[in-house]
C-alpha cells in the first residue's frame, strides 16, 4: 500500500532566553560548524529542554550527524554545511525571537520546528521572508500551507487515514476504542480523519478524552476496558500514564495503537513498558530496531556517536537525518543544472531553488519509510508540501 502524505520581529534574544539555549546543547560528542559566510547555513528550533526534549534532542543529534558526514565527504563541491539550533521549549511564544536570531545570523535554509504548535508560528514568519523549510516532525496539516514549506513526516490527517486503512485491513470484527486529548489539534485532527476513513462495519467507536495536564486516567480506563484495540493519537507521556492505569483493567490481549507521538514511550524515565501486558504499537516511517539496510547503518552510527541511554534515538531523529540529506541532494541536483549555490546565496534565492526541486521530479532515497530492495526508501513530495512514502506498523512491545 502506497500512502500519500502531503518582519523582522524582536531581533534581540534576551539573556534569559540564551541561558537555556546554551545549557540545552548537551551533545558535545559531535561538533559541526556554526554559521559563517563560507558555509551553507541550516537553522532550526525545537525543544531541547522540557517535556518534549526527547524529540528535539534526537532531531538535533541526527541533523548534526548528517552535516558531519556530508562535510567529511567534501560538502557541496567543497562548500561545507553548518547547523545551528535554538531551544524553543515547545513554546510558540519563543519562536519569533529564535527565528529572527537565526535569520540575522545568516540562515539560508531551515528545518523549521520540531513540534507543530511552534511550527504554526514559524510558517508565517518564514513565508514573509521566503525561507525554505523541510520539517522532520511538525505534523500539522497547516504546517506546509505556503509554497516554501515541506514535511518529511506524515501530516496529521494522513496519519489518521493511514491508521484507519490499517484497521480496515487487519482488525475487522474487533471492538475499537479511542483515547485522545480533546484540546490538542494534533490529537483531534488525527482522530477526525481516522473516524472518517474507518470502515462502517466497525460501528461507533468508544471514545474517552482528557484535557490539559490531566494525568489521572482511571475514568477513561473504565470507559475503554472492554475494547480490543485502543487508538491513541497522543504523545508518549499521557500514553504511558494511561497504560499504567490500565495494566490490570484493560484486556490483556488488547492492542494499544498510536501514531508518531508514541515514539519514545519505551524510553521514559520511571516507566517500565514491559510491565504493560498489552501490545504497544504505532504506525511509523522508521523502525528504530532495524538490523539491516540504511536504517540499521544510521542507528549504529547514532549509537556510537551519542549517549543513546540519555539521548535516545527515535523516528524524529531519523527524519531529521533524512531532511539534511534530502536538502543536500536537492542542492546537488540544482547545482548540476547550473544553479549558483554557496554561502552567499540569499535565503530567498535558496528557497526558489529548493522549491523547484521539491515540486519537480526530485526523488530522495532515505532511511525513513518502508525500505525497498536496496535497503532505502523512496521519498518524494507533492506540490502542497506533503511527503510521499510508505508507512509500516512498528511494534514497540509484544503482548505478554
Amino acid at each position: 500500500m502506497k500512502t500519500t502524505f502531503k518582519k523582522v520581529l524582536c531581533l534581540v534574544l534576551t539573556l534569559a532566553l540564551m541561558v537555556p539555549v546554551l545549557a540545552a546543547c548537551k551533545s558535545d560528542e559531535l561538533e559541526v560548524p556554526s554559521f559563517s559566510d563560507s558555509t551553507i547555513k541550516i537553522g532550526l528550533t525545537g525543544p531541547l529542554t522540557g517535556g518534549t526534549a526527547v524529540y528535539g534532542t534526537a532531531v538535533y543529534n541526527s541533523a548534526k550527524l548528517a552535516v558531519s558526514e556530508i562535510n567529511e565527504a567534501g560538502g557541496l563541491d567543497g562548500i561545507m554545511f553548518s547547523l545551528e539550533m535554538i531551544d524553543d521549549q515547545h513554546k510558540p511564544e519563543l519562536v519569533a525571537n529564535s527565528y529572527a536570531t537565526l535569520l540575522e545570523k545568516g540562515m539560508q535554509i531551515s528545518l523549521g520546528t520540531v513540534t507543530t504548535a511552534p511550527g504554526l508560528e514559524f510558517k508565517e514568519l518564514s513565508y514573509e521572508d521566503n525561507v525554505f523549510f523541510l520539517t522532520p516532525s511538525a505534523t500539522g496539516d497547516a504546517i506546509p500551507e505556503y509554497a516554501n514549506g515541506f514535511q518529511m513526516c506524515f501530516a496529521d490527517s494522513n496519519q489518521g487515514t493511514a491508521s484507519a486503512v490499517y484497521f480496515n485491513e487487519n482488525y475487522q470484527g474487533k471492538k475499537v476504542g479511542a483515547f485522545y486529548k480533546s484540546d490538542d489539534e494534533y490529537s483531534t485532527g488525527i482522530l477526525a480523519k481516522f473516524e472518517e476513513s474507518l470502515d462502517d462495519s466497525f460501528g461507533s467507536i468508544v471514545k474517552a478524552s482528557f484535557k490539559g495536564e490531566e494525568s489521572d486516567f482511571n475514568q477513561q480506563v473504565q470507559a475503554l476496558k472492554d475494547c480490543d484495540i485502543i487508538f491513541m493519537p497522543i504523545y508518549y507521556t499521557p500514553a504511558s500514564q494511561f497504560m499504567t492505569a490500565g495494566k490490570s483493567v484493560i484486556k490483556a490481549n488488547a492492542v494499544y495503537f498510536g501514531c508518531d507521538g508514541l515514539d519514545g514511550v519505551d524510553a521514559i524515565d520511571g516507566f517500565d513498558i514491559n510491565s504493560v501486558p498489552q501490545e504497544v504499537s504505532y504506525l511509523s516511517h522508521f523502525n528504530s530496531n532495524a538490523t539491516t539496510g540504511a536504517a540499521a547503518d544510521f542507528i549504529k552510527k547514532y549509537n556510537e556517536t551519542f549517549d543513546s541511554e540519555k539521548e535516545p534515538l527515535n523516528q524524529f531523529g531519523a527524519a531529521a537525518y533524512d531532511c539534511v540529506y534530502a536538502i543536500f541532494e536537492a542542492l546537488k541536483a540544482a547545482k548540476a543544472e547550473g544553479k549558483n549555490i554557496d554561502g552567499s546565496t540569499s535565503a530567498s534565492e535558496m528557497c526558489e531553488i529548493l522549491k523547484a526541486q521539491f515540486t519537480g521530479n526530485f526523488e530522495y532515497h532515505g532511511i525513513t519509510g518502508k525500505p525497498e530492495a536496496d535497503g532505502k526508501s523512496s521519498i518524494s513530495w507533492t506540490e502542497n508540501g506533503f511527503v510521499n512514502k510508505e508507512a509500516v506498523k512498528y511494534i514497540v512491545k509484544e503482548a505478554n
